[in-house]
């Protein structure tokens, strides 16, 4: 069932700007290539951030960060398991994002580094968690 505006007790004005924002903040996300990779990155499935960091070679907070901004972009989702930290591609994006990602798709899969990416990716998920993600010294 789709409601509209109106159903959702939203003049044209706030739905349209509510839209150009979700538009803007999508448009933001995917500004960056690293953030694009992250997105490459998990079209295949869940990833922990220590898998991400691994592959993209970055500092853990800067994963967070650009995670972060996915996640607020409604294009990436996360859920905790244990320690870890896991994102995946949103399953129920906004029409919006569903539209950038289908558009996204078209232009990135042959990229070199989408493709060294994956290839690193799977080197990467060979590897034990532990190794990956080690536990704060004192914990």
């Amino acid at each position: 069932m789709c409601l509209t505006g109106w159903e959702l007790g939203l003049s044209f004005r706030q739905l349209s700007k509510r839209t150009m924002e979700h538009v803007v903040a999508i448009s933001r996300a995917l500004s960056d290539p690293n953030r694009i990779r992250i997105v490459a990155l998990l079209r295949d499935g869940q990833l922990c951030v220590c898998q991400i960091r691994a592959v993209l070679g970055l500092a853990m907070s800067t994963v967070s960060r650009h995670v972060a901004i996915l996640t607020h972009a409604g294009l990436v989702t996360g859920r905790r398991h244990g320690r870890w930290m896991y994102y995946m591609i949103n399953p129920r994006p906004s029409a919006v994002a569903r539209a950038a990602m289908k558009w996204l798709e078209q232009y990135i899969s042959e990229d070199r580094v989408i493709l060294k990416d994956r290839h690193t990716l799977q080197r990467v998920l060979s590897m034990d968690k532990e190794q990956l993600c080690p536990r704060p010294k004192g914990r």
